[in-house]
């Protein structure tokens, strides 16, 4: 994807009426869409259309959407919005922590959905550019203390077993690793891997990092917080 201006998105979304709104939506936006209703046919449709992004319902007629998400993150770091009447805060936790990149309960105004697709796209696209840049500076995978970070896979692994990190995690993980000692805002870290301005109270940045943490087990107290300013990854 070189421009967020004709991104390819695939609707994941039982709900006929609701997802033609949402295709006639980002069609009008000139978004290339596709819908598909059926959770085994989003897995298959995501592996072989390679969407920008997926906007994926929680409750799915074959399998449900966090499976759907899980299976799709073996082999995409697409963007996923997860749509669902499920707003409890430990349902959101669940589908981020297993790789979505954003939560929109129903129900929701189209606006919003634009607004949200918009931001994330803006965020894959910056990553991608940032990705490149970081090719060209710095070619191969990173190690550091045991853990191997492979950009081009999107993978990381400590002592070769795979940390599971989800997209937002992975990429905490290696602006870190590539910055050690460096001390990172939380408006900075806001606007560059998740894409949004910073709102004040808004513990995004927090909540990720201590996913992180607890990730890496012992190796998590090396990304350590600096009062009043954000975080960093200590040299030693």
């Amino acid at each position: 994807m070189t421009s967020t201006q004709g991104a390819s998105i695939l609707i994941v979304e039982d709900a006929a009426d609701l997802a033609e709104v949402i295709r006639r939506e980002l069609a009008a936006s000139n978004y290339e869409v596709q819908v598909c209703a059926d959770g085994l046919e989003a897995v298959d449709r995501i592996q072989r259309w390679q969407p920008d992004l997926v906007i994926l319902d929680w409750m799915l007629p074959g399998i449900d959407g966090i499976e759907v998400l899980r299976r799709t993150r073996q082999y995409s770091a697409a963007p996923v919005l997860m749509l669902t009447a499920r707003g409890e805060e430990a349902d959101r936790v669940i589908g981020l922590e297993m790789g979505a990149d954003d939560y929109l309960p129903k129900p929701f105004s189209m606006r919003e959905l634009v607004a949200r697709v918009r931001a994330l796209l803006r965020r894959a696209e910056r990553l991608a550019q940032m990705l490149a840049e970081d090719k060209l500076a710095a070619p191969g995978v990173l190690h550091w203390r045991g853990v191997t970070i492979d950009p081009a896979g999107y993978t990381a692994e400590l002592e070769g077993d795979d940390l599971q990190l989800t997209r937002t995690e992975f990429d905490l993980l290696q602006l870190f690793a590539r910055n050690p000692g460096r001390v990172f805002t939380r408006e900075y870290l806001l606007d560059t891997v998740w894409g949004q301005n910073f709102i004040e109270g808004d513990r995004s940045v927090d909540n990720a990092i201590l996913r992180l943490r607890k990730k890496l087990g012992p190796l998590g107290e090396w990304i350590e917080a600096v009062r009043g300013l954000g975080y960093r990854l200590r040299k030693k």
